[in-house]
């Protein structure tokens, strides 16, 4: 797999159109991070830790659904392997004017824009949400 972060945002867009009540992937530190600002952000119910048949640590994310929608209803990745995209605090783009958020990682750990800017850190642009 060349792009993880790719795999885990393409396995939420999936379950989330597919009505799923829950969507597992591989753990890590990264990922279990972009659920936690989901979570915060009302996107997703909760995420907690589990083990698959092999033994292996998995990341068990619930799905948020609003009489039948699906919450999340938009998951873009914009920065990739091939075309990394960094942005200062004062560039971060906007999605959908402030109705979505973008998810940055900044030397400061993962962040969304909002807390970008207020924190005057740039970096990474790793997907918008919305």
């Amino acid at each position: 797999m060349t792009d993880p972060i790719s795999d885990f945002l393409t396995r939420l867009r999936n379950a989330s159109k597919a009505g799923l009540a829950e969507c597992v992937s591989p753990h890590s530190k990264l990922r279990a991070s972009i659920a936690a600002i989901l979570k915060t952000e009302g996107y997703v119910t909760d995420f907690k830790d589990g083990v698959d048949a092999q033994g292996h640590k998995t990341l068990i994310v619930a799905l948020k659904y609003v009489d039948g929608q699906p919450a999340l209803t938009g998951l873009t990745r914009v920065s990739t392997p091939g075309r990394r995209l960094y942005y200062s605090y004062t560039d971060i783009p906007r999605v959908l004017n402030g109705l979505g958020i973008s998810i940055l990682s900044t030397s400061k750990g993962l962040m969304k824009d909002a807390d970008c800017r207020r924190n005057k850190a740039g970096g990474e642009l790793i997907c918008n949400v919305w």
